[in-house]
């Protein structure tokens, strides 16, 4: 399984949308600073996630949710 993830700023209120085979795990990273491109947003709170078969599957969902309808989409779930 891999998972699509959308954290969001407690900083600066701004989403992060990633994917990895473990969304907790790559929390606590972010969170942590380990992350170069999110150390200065954190503290990161998980507002959405979906699991996907693929990671093929969890890409293309990625990249979904960082186009307008995507973000829109998300808009309506948060």
């Amino acid at each position: 399984m891999y998972y699509t993830y959308v954290l969001r700023s407690k900083k600066d209120n701004k989403l992060y949308v990633g994917f990895g085979k473990d969304w907790i795990k790559r929390l606590k990273e972010h969170n942590s600073g380990e992350i170069s491109s999110t150390k200065a947003r954190r503290p990161f709170e998980i507002v959405y996630f979906e699991a996907c078969l693929s990671k093929k599957k969890a890409v293309a969902r990625e990249k979904y949710f960082k186009t307008g309808f995507g973000r829109r989409f998300l808009k309506s779930r948060i």
